[in-house]
């Protein structure tokens, strides 16, 4: 396993609780759409054993061609030691990067794509959509659709309503609108459904699709293989 240690380049503050670090990009190294990597903090591999409280699975929000390695993340006022040290590091300070891999590269099967996410959620889906916007090629239109509570919603100048480029987005704030939101997208039974948020968000999402006629293989999860038959029926998840 081959660990990065990088540079933050640059912090942006996106709404009061949720930061953009921008680290720098090791040579040779690049990353698709919908990618993941291994956040580790200073400390985190002194020792016998690996410190897993200084490290965290964290979607990358940016394309390569950005220029740099994008990690959105809410830090609340009450929060873990991982968010704890992160929320004081500065430009300049180093942390580690490994495990890069995407469960959710854009599908180009001429099939209409919803994304549906939760707060923070959208940071996985942003690279998804500006791929999007690049090669449109086999991708008939984009739906998005998150729900956010604190109406602080993220990436707005990107996740807005774009008719030229057969792009949709909606924001709500609650769970009736969001959920009746659903149900009318699912009226699509061909399109797929990419689903973003904490494990129960997860499966309210899934089992809401599920009930709609959407199968199993038409719902992305960015979740390893592995872990799919706890949120999809086992024989039809492999």
């Amino acid at each position: 396993m081959q660990i990065h240690w990088i540079k933050i380049k640059k912090i942006v503050d996106e709404t009061p609780d949720i930061k953009t670090y921008f680290l720098e990009i090791p040579e040779g190294y690049s990353w698709e759409e919908g990618a993941h990597l291994h956040l580790a903090l200073d400390g985190f591999n002194v020792g016998e054993k690996p410190n897993k409280s200084l490290v965290r699975h964290m979607s990358i929000s940016t394309l390569p061609n950005e220029n740099a390695i994008g990690i959105t993340t809410r830090i609340r006022q009450q929060c873990s030691e991982f968010k704890a040290i992160l929320r004081n590091l500065q430009v300049g300070d180093q942390v580690a990067i490994f495990k890069t891999h995407s469960n959710v590269p854009l599908r180009r099967e001429n099939k209409n794509i919803y994304l549906l996410s939760s707060g923070v959620g959208l940071a996985t889906f942003r690279p998804i959509v500006l791929k999007y916007f690049e090669q449109p090629e086999n991708v008939p239109q984009i739906h998005s659709l998150n729900i956010d509570s604190s109406k602080n919603y993220l990436f707005t100048n990107i996740f807005k309503t774009n008719h030229d480029k057969n792009f949709t987005a909606h924001f709500v704030d609650n769970r009736e609108e969001y959920y009746d939101r659903i149900k009318k997208l699912s009226t699509d039974k061909n399109g797929l459904y990419y689903v973003v948020g904490s494990d129960d968000f997860l499966k309210q999402n899934i089992q809401v699709l599920l009930e709609e006629g959407i199968k199993p293989e038409q719902i992305m999860l960015d979740k390893p293989p592995r872990r799919l038959p706890d949120f999809l029926p086992i024989e039809l998840s492999n």
